[in-house]
């Protein structure tokens, strides 16, 4: 079974980019996963943006600590089957972090986390977690994906190897910047650090680059903004994982810079 998962969607921008980008890789894969916590305007999720990511062809999206910058997803999120927020939220907290799907009549789980290293510290153990939900979700199936929302390589990296062998996939995201570590894992893990993002690359992580420059050299707090006047860039990573073992076969990185040109010509 082939995964396309492709990282942090940043505004309108990054929603062109993949749905550019989808039109070349939809028969080529199996499912589609999208980490959606800054698709609308950057910060957040809207009912809007989540139609629209269906309409592309999206099959699950999973989240992280911006999933709650636009209040109207307290509205909507507990009424979708297909939109996680981190699992390791208190009880109570809206929405679910976990959950069992199925296309072409093959079910595979889906796990949302998030590191608690300069995140937060307040949430359930990550790695805990997992041990728990791994027994409730390898019932069903021996298919399980994690997205691993954290902001450093060390513990994305340690949860890797904590998984390894019971996660098909470990992929990161959160940070924007894709990294060149993809390895199929001693016990059968395909692990990533970092998906990437998809947005404008002339950018500070999809935002306006002044905005972080006058942050990072005046110390004064900004509003960032998404930024839309560049070409794109597309990232994601294509996993093949075995269906009856749960182990995965081969991981390869994708990254596709896409000018407005080629936009206006779809």
């Amino acid at each position: 079974m082939k995964f396309l998962i492709v990282g942090d969607i940043i505004g309108k921008p990054g929603r062109k980019a993949l749905n550019y980008a989808l039109a070349g890789y939809r028969d080529m894969v199996d499912v589609v996963l999208v980490n959606v916590e800054n698709a609308a305007g950057g910060f957040g999720m809207t009912e809007k943006v989540y139609q629209e990511l269906l309409s592309m062809g999206v099959d699950v999206m999973t989240s992280g600590n911006h999933i709650w910058d636009k209040k109207e997803v307290y509205d909507f999120i507990d009424k979708v089957d297909n939109l996680l927020r981190p699992a390791n939220y208190p009880d109570g907290v809206p929405g679910r972090g976990y959950g069992i799907f199925e296309k072409k009549g093959t079910k595979f789980g889906v796990i949302n986390l998030m590191g608690r290293s300069l995140l937060d510290s307040n949430l359930d153990n990550p790695f805990l977690l997992f041990d728990r939900l791994y027994e409730e979700l390898s019932r069903e199936t021996s298919i399980i994906l994690v997205d691993f929302h954290a902001e450093t390589t060390s513990e994305k990296w340690a949860f890797g190897i904590y998984a390894d062998g019971r996660a098909s996939v470990v992929y990161g995201t959160h940070t924007h910047v894709p990294t060149a570590d993809q390895i199929i894992l001693k016990k059968g893990t395909a692990y990533v650090s970092d998906v990437g993002m998809s947005g404008c690359w002339y950018s500070a992580i999809g935002m306006k680059p002044k905005q972080a420059i006058d942050r990072f050299t005046r110390g004064i707090p900004q509003k960032y903004e998404v930024e839309e006047k560049e070409d794109l860039v597309f990232n994601a990573v294509i996993v093949d994982v075995e269906e009856k073992s749960g182990k995965a076969k081969d991981i390869q990185r994708v990254q596709h810079y896409i000018s407005k040109e080629e936009l206006l010509e779809v």
